[in-house]
């Protein structure tokens, strides 16, 4: 799948309706996203919250109600009874409404009613740009600060995972640093060569890694050629792995920002996928994100 239509068709297409618990759904632009995901078919949605204020809300936005609504009014237990909803099978994805993503995470992880596995939990966002051949996916660009060589495996997992279910069969990953020679003053291309030979010897599955890359060189051809860089990867990279959080969230809002192109974002290695947008996401990168957590459920 090279676009989010073709991630609508597919869902489209499946013979069971996915089902999101909405966290605190007293949210304007959360409610106007899951009632048109509803309208297109992707989903149905439990609404977990203040039901005074998400019935008024509804009103207001002309909305109608269909959903169903669990009372309560406090926004860190609504998010654990919806994290416990999917946990239960009741729901398959938990999304984030009017509720700060530490309580959300909190729910994620409790032991009890939430939807920790003991794999890491890692951001991996979707954008379909124009003039390209294929998506890229960005990671991890919102959930791990500074990862070390553990946490990018455990990333890097996540992503080709999901990567694979938009039946990319072996996704191009390219370890993402300045530079595109190792350097052992720059953490990064260390871990990204350390990666790079885990793959080459059946440590990462599933994948072709090369790293270090510096952006250009993962992204165009002709800037690898000029630079005599040989590899699958380069001017080929389906998966782009970061080296920091502050490099993926540059490069994520300057895609979104100074570009046209449509994106998207979801929560890995829970039980189930999480939906955590931002106030600042588009109308749209809010039901896009909704369709990535249903295809990945």
């Amino acid at each position: 799948m090279k676009s989010f239509s073709e991630i609508y068709e597919k869902i489209k297409g499946s013979d069971r309706q996915r089902v999101i618990a909405v966290a605190a759904a007293e949210d304007e632009p959360v409610l106007q996203a899951v009632t048109k995901a509803k309208e297109l078919g992707l989903c149905n949605a439990v609404l977990v919250g203040d039901e005074e204020k998400i019935l008024s809300l509804l009103s207001e936005l002309s909305l109608e109600n269909t959903f169903k609504i669990i009372g309560e009014k406090n926004p860190a237990k609504a998010a654990r009874i919806a994290a416990n909803l999917v946990r239960e099978g009741e729901c398959d994805i938990l999304m984030k409404g009017l509720v700060d993503t530490k309580s959300l995470l909190r729910a994620v992880l409790d032991k009890e009613t939430g939807l920790a596995t003991g794999n890491l939990i890692s951001h991996i966002a979707a954008f379909e740009v124009p003039g390209y051949d294929r998506m890229l996916f960005v990671t991890d660009a919102a959930m791990n600060t500074y990862p070390g060589l553990k946490e990018k495996v455990g990333i890097l997992t996540n992503a080709v995972s999901f990567v694979k279910s938009l039946g990319v069969e072996t996704p191009k990953v390219a370890g993402i640093c300045a530079v595109e020679v190792v350097n052992e003053a720059m953490q990064a291309t260390v871990d990204a060569a350390m990666l790079s030979k885990m793959n080459d010897r059946g440590q990462i599955k599933g994948c072709i890694m090369d790293g270090p890359l510096a952006l250009d060189n993962a992204l165009s051809v002709e800037a690898a050629e000029h630079k005599g860089i040989k590899s699958p990867v380069a001017g080929h990279a389906d998966i782009l792995l970061m080296p920091n959080i502050e490099s993926g969230n540059v490069l994520y809002k300057a895609l979104t920002y100074t570009t046209e192109s449509k994106s998207g974002g979801v929560l890995l290695g829970a039980k189930a996928p999480v939906v955590v947008t931002s106030r600042a996401d588009s109308f749209e990168s809010k039901v896009n994100s909704i369709a990535m957590a249903v295809l990945n459920a």
